[in-house]
């Protein structure tokens, strides 16, 4: 049996001493209370495997002791052996209705000290594994939830824990936006992997705040663009101009620093298919017309500006700042009409 840390509890010296020595006989530690009031706190102060606990005594009795052991919500668990003269059957009852594990009659018989303390230890220490298998189990689940939170969006993460899945379905009146960096493959060739790496994450953490600042979801970083949407998961009242005032606020951000950035972007508004896809990686995206043609006038221009298409410029609340660039070949759309509003 391993050693283990044992709190003894009686008022005769007599007895305390006898029990300190059979307990070192069989290897383990103990610790002596000469009365209730100091059993608590040492129990208060130290940590112990069990606590052999005389009923009979000044101050507080060991009923009064055990009561506050068992209402504490750190000792509850600590396993406690009543040993007292008392023989009476009412007495034994009492102890084990108020959570004793044992109970042993004095003179106490060596050889069932010894029985009683080894079982009570072995559940003490099964509980103990118990326990902390269960706290591993709830650090993995709360590790599987920030995951989940830093993956997909709230709404998403919240119908895949209701109900384990997150049904693919057709999103109406939503505005995407993307937005990419200007030169950004040239400049990762003359780069370190950290610096790159560094500053893809400086502008996709600013990206996520001021995405959220407006109301927008976040969707992915695709190398170095990023793509964010209004009225998807949660209701917006002015998703196109959300997109535009986005894009404007990452113009000072991706400016700022050594690099000095220029940004492209585009923004187009309709229904999207979204839905969680992969076995044990998920990744939530977005697919549909609207998302190439949003994609595609991101590509437009050499920085500085916002591309529309001519559904999402009839939504802009400030109209003014809109200017019209004609009809623009869109890869897979063919001639359509564009509208672009300067980044400031």
């Amino acid at each position: 049996m391993d050693p283990a840390r044992i709190l003894i509890v009686d008022d005769e010296a007599f007895n305390l001493d006898l029990l300190e020595q059979e307990l070192e006989l069989l290897g383990h530690a103990s610790v002596r209370a000469a009365n209730g009031r100091a059993a608590l706190d040492l129990l208060n102060a130290e940590p112990f495997d069990l606590v052999l606990l005389d009923v009979m005594m000044p101050i507080l009795d060991g009923y009064a002791v055990l009561d506050r052991i068992k209402a504490h919500d750190r000792l509850r668990h600590t396993p406690v052996v009543m040993i007292s003269a008392l023989t009476e059957i009412g007495s034994i009852v009492r102890c084990i209705e108020m959570g004793a594990e044992d109970y042993l009659p004095k003179p106490f018989e060596p050889v069932l000290l010894e029985a009683r303390i080894r079982a009570c230890l072995d559940r003490k220490r099964l509980h103990d594994r118990e326990m902390a298998h269960l706290e591993a189990i709830e650090h993995q689940r709360k590790r599987a939830d920030e995951l989940l939170h830093a993956i997909l969006p709230v709404a998403a993460v919240s119908e895949l824990m209701t109900t384990g899945q997150v049904k693919p379905r057709l999103f109406d009146d939503v505005a995407v936006l993307f937005i990419d960096l200007v030169g950004f493959t040239a400049w990762c060739h003359a780069q370190s992997p950290e610096a790159v790496v560094a500053e893809v994450q400086r502008l996709a953490e600013a990206f996520e705040v001021v995405a959220h600042r407006h109301g927008m979801e976040k969707i992915k970083t695709i190398g170095d663009a990023f793509m964010a949407t209004a009225n998807l998961l949660s209701p917006h009242a002015d998703p196109v101009t959300a997109a535009v005032r986005c894009a404007g606020d990452m113009v000072a951000i991706a400016a700022d620093g050594s690099t000095g950035w220029r940004i492209r972007a585009g923004i187009h508004i309709g229904s999207v298919v979204g839905g969680i896809v992969g076995r044990s990686k998920f990744t939530f995206d977005l697919w549909g017309d609207t998302v190439n043609v949003a994609a595609r006038l991101c590509a437009l221009g050499d920085g500085c500006a916002v591309h529309l298409s001519e559904e999402a410029s009839t939504r802009v609340q400030d109209s003014g700042a809109i200017r019209s660039v004609g009809k623009v070949a869109l890869k897979g759309k063919g001639e359509c009409e564009v509208y672009c509003c300067e980044l400031k």
